[in-house]
C-alpha cells in the first residue's frame, strides 16, 4: 500500500514526462537537426511529435489497463509474455536509458562549465557529470514523492525560461530565414525528425509512475497527452525562434550551443547565460526523471526473473538496488565511452522499443479496447522512422549502427544464457 509521500499527482506525472522529454535533446542536438533539415527544422519537430502522439495513444491504453511501476516493461510482458523476446527487449531498453542518462549528464556538465571557462578540462567535466548523477540518485532513494515534487519545481523553472525565450524571440525573427528556399529536401527533413525523436521518448517515463498514482486509469492518459502536446508546442516555438534569429551557417557554427547562441541577437550575453541556466535545469530534470524510470525498469525485469534477483533487493533506505547498479553503469559510460557517436543511436533504440510495444499491443487489443487501426499505424510509423534514421546514421556514423546492433543482439544473448542457467 502506497503512503501519501509516495503518491504522484497528475501535475507531478505531467512534469516527469516533460522533464524526460525536454532534456539534453533540445539543447544539444538542435544544431545537428538544423544541419539536416535547414530552415524546416520546426517541421522535423512536428513530424517527430506526430509519431510520438500515435505511440502515446498506445501507451495510454496499455497504462490504463496495466498500471505498474514498470511501464513499458510490463507492456512488453503483457504483449509478448515472459520469455526471450520480452526479456531481450527489456534489457535493451534498460541499456538505452543508461546511455540517455549519461548523455544528459554530459550535457549538464557542458553547460555548467560555460559559467567558468570556454575550454574545460575533460577530467573536471566528467567529475561534474558524475556528481549530478550521484545527486539525483540520492533524491530518487528518498522515494517517488520526492522525485515528483522535485520534477515539478525544476520543470516549472525551465518551462518559464523556454517560453520567455520563444515568446520574445518570435518578435525579432527575420522572415527571410524561414523561407522554403532555405529548407532541405523532404528526405533530410525526415532524417531530422528521426534524429530528434530522442527528444520525445521521455513521455514513456510517465507510465512508470502508474503504481504511485491514486487513479491511474484516469490520470495516466491525461498526463501522457497533456505532456506531449505541451512539448510539441514548445519545440516548434523554440525552433522557429532559433531559425528566425540565426542563419543555418550561424547555427552550424554554434553547434551544441545553438539555442543559447540564438538568444544573443535580442538578449545579448545575458540571454546566452539565461538559456544556459535553462539547459542546466532541463538536463537535471531529464536525469532525475530517467533515473526514476530506469530503476523501475531494472526492478520489474528482476521481478519477472529476466535479471538476477539482486536488482530487486532493497537496500539503503529501501532504495531498489537496481537504482544503484543503474547509477554505477551510467558512471562507467561517462568515464570510459565517447557518447558523441552513440548518442545518435539513442533515437533509433527507442523507436525500436516503441515499435515492439505497439506490435505486442496488437496481440492483446481485446484487453485494452484500443483501436487496431491506430495501433497498427503507430507501429508502421515507428518502423518507418527507425529505418529512415538508421540509413542516415549509417551514412554519417557506421560505428553507431554497428554498436546498436551489438547491444541489441547482446541483450537477447544475455537473456537466453540467463534463462538457460535458471532452468539448470
Amino acid at each position: 500500500m502506497t503512503t501519501q509521500n509516495s503518491q504522484i499527482s497528475l501535475l507531478a506525472a505531467i512534469c516527469i514526462g516533460i522533464g524526460g522529454m525536454i532534456g539534453a535533446g533540445i539543447f544539444s542536438i538542435l544544431g545537428v537537426v538544423a544541419q539536416t533539415s535547414g530552415a524546416a527544422m520546426w517541421l522535423s519537430f512536428l513530424i517527430g511529435g506526430i509519431v510520438a502522439l500515435f505511440s502515446t495513444y498506445s501507451y495510454a491504453k496499455l497504462g490504463a489497463t496495466f498500471p505498474s511501476a514498470g511501464g513499458a516493461v510490463q507492456f512488453l510482458i503483457e504483449g509478448w509474455g515472459i520469455g526471450n523476446i520480452s526479456g531481450g527487449i527489456n534489457l535493451f531498453m534498460w541499456i538505452a536509458y543508461i546511455i540517455s542518462i549519461a548523455l544528459y549528464a554530459q550535457g549538464f556538465s557542458a553547460y555548467f562549465m560555460t559559467f567558468f571557462t570556454t575550454t574545460p578540462m575533460p577530467f573536471i567535466a566528467k567529475i561534474v557529470a558524475i556528481s549530478v548523477v550521484v545527486l539525483f540518485t540520492g533524491l530518487n532513494m528518498l522515494g517517488a514523492g520526492s522525485v515528483g515534487r522535485a520534477e515539478v519545481f525544476i520543470v516549472l523553472i525551465k518551462l518559464t525560461i523556454l517560453i520567455c525565450f520563444a515568446g520574445i524571440g518570435l518578435f525579432f525573427i527575420s522572415p527571410q530565414n524561414l523561407q522554403m528556399e532555405h529548407w532541405s529536401n523532404w528526405e533530410h527533413i525526415l532524417f531530422g525528425a528521426g534524429i530528434l525523436f530522442i527528444g520525445y521518448e521521455g513521455f514513456g517515463l510517465i507510465t512508470n509512475t502508474a503504481a504511485n498514482m491514486k487513479n491511474p486509469s484516469a490520470s495516466l492518459p491525461k498526463a501522457l497527452y497533456i505532456s506531449v502536446f505541451i512539448v510539441i508546442a514548445i519545440y516548434i516555438a523554440v525552433s522557429v525562434a532559433v531559425i528566425g534569429n540565426l542563419s543555418t551557417a550561424q547555427i552550424n557554427q554554434a553547434g551544441d550551443y545553438a539555442l543559447a547562441e540564438a538568444a544573443k541577437p535580442f538578449l545579448g550575453m545575458m540571454g546566452f547565460k539565461l538559456i544556459a541556466i535553462a539547459a542546466l535545469f532541463s538536463t537535471a530534470s531529464a536525469i532525475n526523471a530517467t533515473l526514476f524510470g530506469a530503476a523501475n525498469v531494472s526492478y520489474m525485469i528482476a521481478r519477472d526473473n529476466e535479471l538476477p534477483e539482486d536488482f530487486d533487493r532493497s537496500r539503503w533506505k529501501n532504495a531498489p538496488e537496481g537504482l544503484l547498479i543503474t547509477t554505477l553503469l551510467v558512471i562507467i559510460f561517462i568515464l570510459f565511452f565517447d557518447l558523441a557517436g552513440v548518442a545518435m543511436m539513442g533515437s533509433g533504440a527507442f523507436l525500436f522499443i516503441y515499435a515492439a510495444v505497439n506490435a505486442g499491443h496488437l496481440r492483446i487489443l481485446d484487453k485494452t479496447g484500443a483501436r487496431k487501426s491506430i495501433v497498427l499505424f503507430s507501429l508502421i510509423l515507428c518502423l518507418a522512422m527507425f529505418c529512415i534514421l538508421e540509413i542516415y546514421t549509417y551514412q554519417k556514423s557506421p560505428t553507431a549502427v554497428y554498436t546498436m546492433i551489438c547491444l541489441l543482439a547482446g541483450s537477447f544473448i544475455i537473456e537466453k544464457i540467463y534463462r538457460s542457467r535458471q532452468k539448470q
